[in-house]
């Protein structure tokens, strides 16, 4: 591949992902007045990277590649669309949806990049790195926060409970211990507040 073949395929995938604009999330805005979408929701957690990596559960964590993950994790949604994360029988063909996606999105790339950027949406997906943990932990924390601030918008639309919300998210200990128990005082808070239902009441 030479030089301008290379460029091609690099701006043909800075075009493509433009569509992540259009994704819409189940996460409304902290005003309300609409739901955020897939390029909103990736620039928001890579700005709290920035803000929250001293949390992360090893400090040796390397920034560069967490945001690297941040930005890139969500780009197979172009394609696969967003699985709402409490959607059971949307999750049952999500990772064949997402894997396909991946394979056409990041192939529209020069073979190294597609290569480097299909291995960081796997560390990411499986959590298999300190990196992953900590992006993961800011992937969650974000919509509990979104919430909580909106009176429980998203999850009353959809009939989410307090334990559903914790199942899903307590893998976040394992990137940042202290996020995740801010996460559950939120999640406290917003059941006592009658945001969030507890299905022992």
């Amino acid at each position: 591949m030479n030089c301008d073949q290379r460029f091609e395929k690099q701006i043909g995938f800075v075009l493509e992902i433009d569509k992540l604009k259009r994704v819409l999330r189940q996460t409304w805005l902290l005003d309300s007045s609409r739901r955020e979408n897939d390029a909103e929701h990736s620039w928001h957690l890579a700005v709290m990277a920035l803000v929250l990596s001293e949390y992360a559960s090893e400090k040796s964590v390397d920034l560069p590649k967490v945001l690297k993950m941040l930005l890139i994790h969500d780009v197979v949604e172009i394609d696969a669309g967003d699985t709402f994360a409490y959607d059971e029988l949307g999750a049952t063909d999500k990772e064949e949806r997402e894997a396909l996606a991946a394979e056409r999105l990041f192939g529209m790339l020069p073979s190294d990049q597609a290569a480097d950027f299909r291995d960081l949406w796997e560390e990411f997906e499986a959590r298999r790195s300190c990196e992953a943990r900590f992006a993961n932990a800011l992937d969650r924390l974000q919509p509990i926060l979104h919430n909580y601030k909106t009176q429980g918008k998203a999850w009353k639309k959809h009939g989410i409970s307090a334990e559903q919300v914790i199942a899903r998210n307590q893998t976040m200990a394992g990137g940042a211990p202290r996020l995740w128990a801010f996460a559950q005082r939120i999640i406290e808070s917003a059941v006592k507040e009658g945001v969030l239902e507890d299905d022992a009441t």
